[in-house]
Protein backbone atom coordinates (compact mmCIF):
# COMPACT_ATOMS: atom_id res chain seq x y z
CA UNK A 1 0.00 0.00 0.00
CA UNK A 2 2.05 2.99 -0.60
CA UNK A 3 2.73 5.83 1.97
CA UNK A 4 1.42 9.49 0.63
CA UNK A 5 2.22 13.00 2.19
CA UNK A 6 -0.37 14.86 1.51
CA UNK A 7 1.67 18.02 1.53
CA UNK A 8 3.93 20.15 -0.58
CA UNK A 9 5.72 21.69 2.61
CA UNK A 10 9.21 20.69 2.05
CA UNK A 11 9.88 20.21 5.95
CA UNK A 12 7.28 18.00 5.75
CA UNK A 13 9.31 15.89 2.96
CA UNK A 14 11.89 16.03 4.95
CA UNK A 15 11.10 15.20 8.41
CA UNK A 16 9.08 12.05 6.33
CA UNK A 17 12.66 11.62 4.87
CA UNK A 18 14.03 10.79 8.30
CA UNK A 19 11.89 7.73 8.72
CA UNK A 20 13.33 5.99 5.82
CA UNK A 21 10.35 4.86 3.99
CA UNK A 22 9.51 5.47 0.27
CA UNK A 23 6.47 8.12 -0.58
CA UNK A 24 4.44 10.18 -2.67
CA UNK A 25 3.83 13.42 -2.31
CA UNK A 26 0.28 14.58 -3.35
CA UNK A 27 -1.19 18.43 -2.17
CA UNK A 28 -4.75 19.11 -1.29
CA UNK A 29 -6.53 22.24 -2.37
CA UNK A 30 -8.84 22.45 0.63
CA UNK A 31 -10.48 25.52 1.78
CA UNK A 32 -8.50 26.48 5.42
CA UNK A 33 -10.39 29.27 6.43
CA UNK A 34 -11.52 29.09 10.20
CA UNK A 35 -15.03 28.24 10.84
CA UNK A 36 -17.13 30.26 13.28
CA UNK A 37 -16.86 29.31 16.59
CA UNK A 38 -13.70 27.21 16.23
CA UNK A 39 -11.01 26.85 18.45
CA UNK A 40 -7.28 26.89 16.64
CA UNK A 41 -7.03 23.32 18.08
CA UNK A 42 -10.42 22.34 16.32
CA UNK A 43 -9.30 23.67 13.48
CA UNK A 44 -6.10 22.00 12.66
CA UNK A 45 -7.87 18.92 13.44
CA UNK A 46 -10.36 19.12 10.92
CA UNK A 47 -8.09 20.19 8.03
CA UNK A 48 -5.61 17.41 8.90
CA UNK A 49 -8.73 15.31 8.22
CA UNK A 50 -10.29 17.19 5.12
CA UNK A 51 -6.38 17.11 3.77
CA UNK A 52 -6.29 13.37 3.94
CA UNK A 53 -9.75 12.67 2.81
CA UNK A 54 -9.05 15.20 -0.60
CA UNK A 55 -6.11 13.44 -1.67
CA UNK A 56 -7.79 10.24 -1.07
CA UNK A 57 -9.90 11.36 -4.08
CA UNK A 58 -6.82 11.01 -6.14
CA UNK A 59 -4.89 8.41 -4.84
CA UNK A 60 -5.13 5.21 -2.48
CA UNK A 61 -3.12 3.90 0.10
CA UNK A 62 -2.16 5.08 3.42
CA UNK A 63 -2.32 9.28 3.74
CA UNK A 64 -0.18 11.37 6.19
CA UNK A 65 -1.70 14.94 6.36
CA UNK A 66 -0.70 17.55 8.60
CA UNK A 67 -1.61 21.25 9.67
CA UNK A 68 -0.38 24.01 11.95
CA UNK A 69 -1.15 27.10 13.59
CA UNK A 70 0.10 29.52 16.51
CA UNK A 71 -1.55 31.23 18.83
CA UNK A 72 -0.97 34.02 21.51
CA UNK A 73 -3.49 32.13 23.60
CA UNK A 74 -3.53 28.48 24.71
CA UNK A 75 -5.44 27.28 21.10
CA UNK A 76 -8.34 26.04 22.64
CA UNK A 77 -10.32 29.94 22.86
CA UNK A 78 -12.95 30.39 20.36
CA UNK A 79 -10.95 33.79 20.54
CA UNK A 80 -7.69 32.88 20.46
CA UNK A 81 -5.65 34.51 17.72
CA UNK A 82 -4.17 32.95 14.96
CA UNK A 83 -0.69 33.63 13.62
CA UNK A 84 -0.28 32.29 10.80
CA UNK A 85 1.74 32.21 7.78
CA UNK A 86 2.99 35.74 7.72
CA UNK A 87 4.06 35.78 3.42
CA UNK A 88 5.31 39.76 4.30
CA UNK A 89 8.50 41.24 5.90
CA UNK A 90 5.94 43.71 7.70
CA UNK A 91 3.35 40.50 8.39
CA UNK A 92 6.23 38.75 10.30
CA UNK A 93 7.44 41.70 12.09
CA UNK A 94 4.31 42.36 13.74
CA UNK A 95 4.15 38.61 14.55
CA UNK A 96 7.54 38.73 16.14
CA UNK A 97 6.62 41.71 17.75
CA UNK A 98 3.17 40.50 19.55
CA UNK A 99 5.47 37.25 20.44
CA UNK A 100 7.86 39.12 22.26
CA UNK A 101 7.88 38.33 26.04
CA UNK A 102 5.15 36.16 25.61
CA UNK A 103 4.13 32.00 25.76
CA UNK A 104 3.25 31.42 22.21
CA UNK A 105 1.21 27.77 21.37
CA UNK A 106 1.62 26.04 18.49
CA UNK A 107 -0.85 23.59 17.16
CA UNK A 108 0.12 20.29 14.77
CA UNK A 109 -2.40 18.24 13.44
CA UNK A 110 -1.72 14.67 12.13
CA UNK A 111 -3.83 12.28 10.42
CA UNK A 112 -3.26 9.11 9.02
CA UNK A 113 -5.83 7.60 6.48
CA UNK A 114 -6.10 3.86 5.39
CA UNK A 115 -7.97 4.02 2.06
CA UNK A 116 -8.78 0.27 2.07
CA UNK A 117 -10.43 0.49 5.51
CA UNK A 118 -11.34 4.04 5.62
CA UNK A 119 -9.94 4.06 8.77
CA UNK A 120 -8.37 7.63 10.13
CA UNK A 121 -6.31 8.32 13.06
CA UNK A 122 -6.08 11.93 14.36
CA UNK A 123 -3.99 13.31 17.16
CA UNK A 124 -3.46 17.37 17.75
CA UNK A 125 0.12 17.67 19.28
CA UNK A 126 0.76 21.16 21.65
CA UNK A 127 4.55 23.21 21.99
CA UNK A 128 5.08 26.04 24.28
CA UNK A 129 7.42 28.40 22.83
CA UNK A 130 8.53 30.97 25.66
CA UNK A 131 9.98 34.31 23.39
CA UNK A 132 12.39 36.06 24.89
CA UNK A 133 12.08 39.91 24.85
CA UNK A 134 12.68 41.03 21.06
CA UNK A 135 14.06 44.50 20.34
CA UNK A 136 13.48 45.45 16.82
CA UNK A 137 17.22 45.17 15.71
CA UNK A 138 17.17 41.38 17.02
CA UNK A 139 13.62 40.92 14.74
CA UNK A 140 15.02 42.51 11.69
CA UNK A 141 18.47 40.58 12.11
CA UNK A 142 16.49 37.24 12.39
CA UNK A 143 14.30 37.57 9.29
CA UNK A 144 16.79 38.94 6.92
CA UNK A 145 18.87 35.93 8.20
CA UNK A 146 16.11 32.81 7.88
CA UNK A 147 12.94 34.86 6.02
CA UNK A 148 10.27 32.70 7.59
CA UNK A 149 7.60 33.93 5.62
CA UNK A 150 5.87 30.74 5.02
CA UNK A 151 5.99 29.40 8.69
CA UNK A 152 3.04 29.37 11.71
CA UNK A 153 3.93 32.25 14.00
CA UNK A 154 7.20 33.71 11.80
CA UNK A 155 8.81 31.22 13.53
CA UNK A 156 11.40 28.23 12.04
CA UNK A 157 12.52 26.48 15.73
CA UNK A 158 15.49 24.53 13.50
CA UNK A 159 17.89 27.20 12.63
CA UNK A 160 20.85 28.96 15.02
CA UNK A 161 18.38 32.06 14.33
CA UNK A 162 15.18 31.17 15.15
CA UNK A 163 16.41 29.35 18.65
CA UNK A 164 18.01 32.56 19.25
CA UNK A 165 14.24 33.80 19.60
CA UNK A 166 13.38 31.65 22.63
CA UNK A 167 13.89 30.96 26.13
CA UNK A 168 12.90 27.50 25.82
CA UNK A 169 10.05 25.18 24.19
CA UNK A 170 7.95 22.69 26.29
CA UNK A 171 7.68 19.33 24.05
CA UNK A 172 8.74 15.92 23.89
CA UNK A 173 8.73 15.78 20.76
CA UNK A 174 11.06 18.20 18.60
CA UNK A 175 9.69 18.04 14.95
CA UNK A 176 6.29 18.50 16.22
CA UNK A 177 7.05 22.35 15.88
CA UNK A 178 8.95 21.99 12.33
CA UNK A 179 5.72 20.38 11.10
CA UNK A 180 5.07 16.99 11.65
CA UNK A 181 4.86 15.24 14.98
CA UNK A 182 7.06 11.76 14.35
CA UNK A 183 7.22 10.04 16.93
CA UNK A 184 3.18 10.11 16.99
CA UNK A 185 3.24 9.17 13.15
CA UNK A 186 6.01 6.25 14.04
CA UNK A 187 3.20 5.22 16.18
CA UNK A 188 -0.04 5.19 13.85
CA UNK A 189 2.16 4.13 11.45
CA UNK A 190 2.69 0.77 13.59
CA UNK A 191 -0.63 0.64 14.04
CA UNK A 192 -1.10 -0.07 10.17
CA UNK A 193 1.49 -2.93 10.30
CA UNK A 194 4.68 -0.80 9.13
CA UNK A 195 7.53 -0.10 11.12
CA UNK A 196 9.96 3.23 10.67
CA UNK A 197 12.83 3.92 12.68
CA UNK A 198 13.61 7.36 13.15
CA UNK A 199 17.23 8.24 11.46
Amino acid sequence: MPLILASSSPFRKNLLNKLGLAFDIISPDIDESRRKGETPEQLVFRLAQEKAWEVAKMQGGLIIASDQISTLGDGNGVDDVILGKPHTHENATKQLQGSSGNIVTFKTSLALLNTNSNKIQTIVHTTKVFFKVLSAEKIEQYLQEDKPYKCAGSFKSETIAGASLFEHIEDNDPDAIVGLPLIELIKMLKNEGIVASKG
